[in-house]
């Protein structure tokens, strides 16, 4: 009985472990999933990762130039039109370079008109005065002159008073010359020459404020298309970066119809062919399905990307963007939102012949 008692025990014991184990053991009823997969209703059906997007892409909206942005006219969701304005930038250094090239373009345009305007009625009267006295003067010294030189008796007169009044009368002479001539350029008016440059100056300055002009409206950034807004990301008091980033300050889209971006495997890509049925499921509701219309291929086979975000991903696997349109323009479908889509494709020429070959072989049998 001793030499029993020690295998008993042990085939007891594993007999305990063994039942503790299996009664231990969690239950794990199966599960079943919230939505069926969608299956392709062809066998020969080419299966792509579709992605929703606008019928003109996604755009994404930047700015000319870096500033701080002032003031948000627009909201995700909002409908918008061409040149609607959908943010500003501060502008305030503009606005008063603005004010100080007016200025000058004012006073240019004065100088002009100054020019243009000559002579001014008030300035001839003076300008013919000045010639009566010059011709006064010089008929006098004429009188002058021809009294001493009446003298027959030279020694009555010195050479020198005779010559002196000669002189007075060409000085005379001069000065009426003078006047006249001064009289002539005043109703004249202003010199050619100077009315272009003073053109010019206006022209200048007109050019300078209008280049403000523009560089003031490129600091409201308006709506390229009729579309609508899909994302902002700019909010007022945000020191906006102008050129690609890595969240655009907003993205919209346009067009009437939502297209859906497929990526085909480039295994499966010479499968695919233009204007071949397909249709699209909604990931999670297998219910809904849309069937699409083909629109076209984008030629550049691209690296495949998963939706990360990650600008610095690399993945081994090429991918055919074939981009379809959903025919439903009402479809609950949100841009950016996955599908799985479904592509038909012909049979090839050999299989077609190896499946005839076979229907006729059978029905010889």
């Amino acid at each position: 009985m001793k030499r029993l008692i020690l295998p008993v025990l042990a085939l007891l014991s594993i007999t305990f472990a063994v039942s503790w184990t299996v009664a231990a053991r969690p239950q794990r009823p199966a599960t079943e999933p919230l939505a069926a997969p969608p299956i392709p209703s062809s066998q020969q059906a080419v299966a792509a990762v579709g992605l929703v997007e606008p019928e003109t892409e996604n755009i994404a909206v930047s700015c000319s130039v870096s500033g701080l942005v002032t003031a948000v006219y627009v909201n995700a969701g909002d409908r918008v039109h061409a040149g609607q304005k959908m943010f500003s930038l501060d502008d305030r250094d503009l606005q008063a370079d603005l004010r100080v090239k007016q200025a000058a373009l004012e006073a240019a345009q004065a100088k002009l008109k100054k020019l243009e305007e000559q002579p001014r009625a008030e300035d001839i009267p003076p300008a013919e005065a000045k010639v009566r006295e010059a011709r006064a003067a010089l008929a006098d010294a004429e009188v002058q002159m021809k009294l001493i030189e009446s003298v027959t008796d030279r020694r009555a007169v010195r050479e020198e008073d005779v010559q002196r009044r000669r002189i007075a009368y060409q000085a005379a002479q001069a000065r009426l010359n003078e006047a006249q001539a001064q009289l002539a350029l005043l109703k004249a008016g202003a010199w050619g020459p100077d009315i272009a440059v003073a053109r010019s100056e206006v022209d200048q300055a007109e050019a300078q404020v209008k280049q403000v002009k523009i560089n003031i409206e490129r600091l409201t950034m308006t709506a390229p298309i009729d579309g609508v807004i899909l994302q902002k990301k700019v909010r007022v008091g945000q020191f906006a970066q102008c050129g690609p980033t890595s969240e655009p300050l907003i993205m919209m889209g346009g067009g009437a119809h939502l297209n859906i971006r497929a990526d085909v495997d480039e295994n499966d890509a010479w499968r695919v062919r233009p204007n071949t049925p397909a249709v699209a499921y909604v990931r999670g509701d297998t219910k809904q399905k849309f069937p699409l219309e083909f629109v076209h291929f984008e030629p550049y086979v691209v690296p495949k990307k998963s939706l990360t975000g990650d600008s610095t991903e690399r993945v081994d696997t090429r991918v055919l963007q074939a981009i379809y349109q959903i025919s439903d323009a009402n479809a609950p479908v949100y841009v950016g939102q996955q599908m799985d889509v479904y592509i038909e494709t012909p049979l090839p020429s050999g299989t077609a012949h190896r499946n005839a070959g076979s229907s006729a072989s059978g029905g010889t049998q």
